[in-house]
């Protein structure tokens, strides 16, 4: 009798919380993602006992400092981790990316005792996840508020409102709300899931990204306390002019997607019992069309990765360049996003069209929806579909022709 993936996990995996980027468990800890991830996209199997056992790792603190309880890992480390996590399963990796976003933000700003406070809640296990977006603002990522209202209740608020593709919030501990404060500005919570009146609803019905829980958020009289509030004049508020982290999450995904693709194709080839009557090579493994198509599914991996991780540099080096004043900080931001846009285009393309080749490597038989080959192209095109690609592109193109900096609001 095979035991429920649940069960072998809690056995054997022993977790040296936290975990660390080239923490053996780690390894472990992919390694039993992957192996239920088919069937969870497929059957549509909410992983919540996967983030638990994410939970129970610690990795969502693995950019914090050793000092404060975290890994201590670099950006650069974050995102090997991130494509190794894509590889396992791409949706419990988009389930994580808001929480490394909002944690990024809380680490670049001041250490004032609520910063102190939910590092420390992170660095214990807590998961973040986001509620932002608004279907009643007409132009995405502007970063406007219209519906979600924080209204004076005694020495604290009442929130109320409706958000939409509030990914990874379904299974997360805390969420992190843009809202409109009485004096028609925005500002961000940070409040925990639990508390009454919010209500999380697993609608998405995306054809791929399937079980990020990327649904509606409704916030009914939620009590929320002043010091939960981060207003756009606090001195421990994030103005880091451009929010890298989440845009390159996304790229990291795909760059894992590819990975995973590859060891379908090579598993595929191994396994092919038959070929076509006018193939080259009786054995698929020495079919040299084949070996191409693989070969050509792996230098793609390849590429991938590496540009993502040469964009990733960028924000280790920002502490140096903040250490250099305002002006230099901007710039390297800018420089940074300017490098995570450009990796986007190309990455992008390379996990589409390594979907789009393992079909080449497996022939008709793999289009069978048992063996949910398909979930590859319908993630990656999915993950991709977030910031379309010709947008970012024709940003990128006014600051090369005409100087003009990127955009400073949603997506870059």
């Amino acid at each position: 009798m095979i035991k429920s993936p649940e069960k072998l996990a809690d056995k054997t995996i022993q977790f040296s919380a936290p975990v660390r980027a080239n923490s053996p468990e780690l390894h472990q800890l992919f390694d039993f993602i992957a192996l239920g991830a088919s069937e969870r996209d497929r059957d549509r199997i909410l992983p919540f006992d996967v983030v638990e056992l994410i939970r129970r790792s610690r990795l969502g603190a693995l950019r914090i400092p050793v000092t404060e309880g975290g890994g201590g890992s670099t950006a650069r480390e974050l995102f090997e981790v991130v494509i190794k996590l894509g590889d396992a399963d791409p949706n419990v990796a988009h389930i994580v990316r808001n929480h490394f976003s909002v944690t990024e933000r809380i680490l670049r700003s001041e250490r004032t005792e609520r910063n102190r406070r939910w590092l420390k809640a992170v660095a214990d296990g807590a998961i973040i996840g986001l509620a932002s977006t608004e279907l009643e603002v007409k132009r995405a990522g502007g970063g406007q508020v219209v519906n979600t209202k924080l209204t004076p209740d005694g020495d604290g608020y009442r929130l109320n409102g409706t958000k939409y593709y509030s990914t990874g919030s379904l299974y997360a501990d805390l969420i992190f709300v843009r809202v409109l404060v009485p004096d028609s500005t925005t500002a961000f919570i940070l409040i925990p899931t639990k508390r009454e009146g919010i209500d999380l609803i697993d609608d998405w019905d995306g054809f791929g990204q399937r079980l990020t829980g990327t649904g509606t958020t409704n916030f009914t009289n939620v009590r929320v306390e002043a010091h939960e509030v981060i207003f756009e004049t606090d001195i421990d508020k994030d103005n880091l002019p451009y929010n890298i982290v989440p845009q390159l999450f996304l790229t990291a995904i795909n760059a894992g997607i590819i990975r995973s693709v590859l060891r379908d194709a090579t598993t595929l080839v191994h396994k092919r019992p038959r070929t076509f009557y006018h193939a080259v090579s009786e054995q698929a493994a020495e079919d040299p069309i084949l070996q191409q198509t693989v070969g050509q599914i792996a230098a793609n991996a390849f590429a991938a990765e590496a540009i993502v991780l040469a964009a990733a540099d960028g924000l280790d080096r920002l502490p140096a360049a903040k250490a250099q004043g305002e002006e230099a900080e901007t710039a390297a931001a800018l420089e940074t996003s300017l490098n995570a846009a450009k990796a986007k285009l190309i990455v992008d393309d390379l996990a589409l069209r390594s979907a789009t080749l393992l079909f080449e490597v497996g022939g008709a038989s793999t289009t069978k929806k048992s063996s949910n080959y398909d979930r590859h192209w319908r993630n990656a095109r999915t993950l991709s579909s977030h910031n379309p690609n010709h947008f970012k592109a024709r940003a990128i193109g006014d600051y090369e022709i005409n100087g003009t900096p990127l955009p400073q609001r949603g997506f870059f």
